[in-house]
């Protein structure tokens, strides 16, 4: 198995996204999933590897990466060290750079191009990443297939009108890490951002326009995005698939950092029910 593992590629204001590439070397073209990570998340999160290596061994070029601004860097992929960037990321600037990373493996000049199917191109993306690629399969005609784990259903909840005023006010919300112990900040321009690109950055107008084949998984004991989220998903657009994964938790039993023997059997089923959509689809 090939392993472009650490790939630089331009970001925003002056930061790197970092790419990893798993594939069996063929020189035959296969289909691409690209994964978005959530809130919080990283492109080494987990069991994220695995699922990689899964995607490939199935016959698949998998993508992951990490946006600019999630709070890691290039020399520190697993940790947030730089908590001024995390706090200056935001909503547009993650889908616009989910768009340079297509823009990046779909080039007619990638050095792998003859493994990739162009006109195969699945987004997967967890929690507040399955927002993301949602809006992203609904604009780039480039995306084939959506799946969905665990996504929320609207920015709106996370980004509420009501806060601005006090938002404004301190210039930053801090959210706690539980896992880390840090607390991380976000400021006032993901507010404005948001709301000044509240039209493009919906979720519910882009679930009920999409045209494309959707796969939405989510964990029925999901604490942080209630299974609620997954059926409004659903409701928006009635092709899409809903599958909901009996006592799984937001990251189907997975934890950081990861050990094969936590591979849980919620992790394996959603990711043998995404390459079995994607396939049949």
């Amino acid at each position: 198995m090939k392993k472009i593992v650490g790939e630089l590629i331009d970001g925003y204001k002056d930061k790197p996204i970092v790419l990893d590439v798993f594939f069996e070397e063929t020189n035959k073209s296969k289909p691409i999933v690209i994964f978005s990570h959530g809130f919080k998340g990283f492109k080494d999160w987990g069991h994220f590897n695995k699922v990689a290596e899964e995607f490939a061994s199935a016959g698949f070029v998998f993508v992951k990466f990490n946006y600019s601004h999630n709070g890691t860097t290039p020399e520190n992929p697993n940790d947030f060290v730089d908590l001024e960037a995390f706090g200056n990321n935001n909503l547009l600037m993650e889908l616009e750079e989910l768009g340079l990373v297509l823009d990046h493996v779909l080039s007619p000049d990638y050095e792998f191009r003859n493994e990739i199917d162009k006109g195969n191109v699945s987004l997967i993306g967890h929690s507040r990443g399955g927002g993301i690629v949602t809006i992203k399969a609904f604009e780039d005609d480039r995306v084939s297939k959506l799946v969905c784990w665990a996504s929320v259903s609207n920015f709106d909840q996370r980004i509420p009108k009501s806060s601005g005023e006090i938002w404004k006010k301190n210039g930053v919300m801090i959210v706690p890490n539980a896992r880390t112990n840090v607390d991380m900040p976000i400021y006032y321009q993901m507010y404005e951002s948001y709301y000044a690109n509240h039209k493009r950055l919906s979720v519910p107008d882009a679930m009920k326009r999409l045209a494309k084949p959707v796969l939405l998984i989510q964990g029925s004991e999901d604490e942080a995005v209630l299974q609620k989220e997954a059926e409004q998903l659903k409701n928006w657009n009635n092709t899409a698939k809903l599958l909901i994964i009996k006592e799984a938790g937001h990251t189907f039993g997975i934890r950081h950092p990861f050990v094969p023997e936590d591979y849980t059997i919620y992790a394996e089923n959603v990711v043998n029910e995404s390459i079995t959509f994607i396939n049949s689809n």
